[in-house]
């Protein structure tokens, strides 16, 4: 099958990077199915319904302009003062990073906030934040693959530092000439 054009792999990472990226939203805050990107196909599907009665904390992507060690864009939650929708495009700003393993390896949860968001304009770091967000994304990433029975390794925090440094080594280097 011939891959379709996408706009969404071709997003750029944002002109302000790693400070402010741009995001691609799969799926909003308070969902409980699972859609991914098809690159054959350029559009967004239904991979499944989570298997436990949970809901995502977040609005829950990837940043634009990235290749993470697994292959796949690094992923991304976006907090906001609303949910968005699937293929929205969010200007945010890295807070800190998740670090997390699955059953195929290193599996990282940048978090991020809409950059202009103003409920949020002074947060600038995961101590910004209250603890209890931090937790509740720990939680949903713990408990939401285990009646699939797969395991999951919940690590530690780290700051906006190192989510900034992980953004920038996962960064794509595009020929500004290319058009596909």
């Amino acid at each position: 099958m011939t891959p379709f054009p996408s706009p969404y792999l071709h997003l750029p990472i944002g002109d302000d990077a790693p400070d402010e990226v741009n995001a691609v939203i799969e799926i909003p805050r308070g969902s409980s199915n699972k859609y991914e990107y098809d690159q054959e196909l350029g559009v967004f599907k239904l991979d499944r319904p989570l298997y436990s009665p949970l809901f995502y904390p977040f609005d829950y992507g990837w940043i634009a302009g990235t290749m993470s060690a697994d292959g796949d864009p690094l992923d991304v939650l976006v907090i906001g003062s609303h949910p968005t929708f699937t293929g929205c495009v969010v200007t945010c700003r890295p807070l800190g990073v998740l670090m997390m393993r699955d059953e195929k390896g290193a599996d990282e949860k940048i978090l991020a906030r809409v950059a202009h968001d103003p409920r949020y304009h002074g947060v600038r770091r995961l101590g910004h934040l209250p603890e209890h967000i931090l937790r509740e994304v720990e939680h949903f990433f713990d408990v939401y693959k285990t009646l699939e029975k797969k395991a999951v390794q919940i690590g530690e925090w780290q700051d906006v530092e190192a989510a900034q440094e992980m953004i920038t080594h996962c960064r794509l280097v595009r020929d500004p000439d290319t058009t596909t």
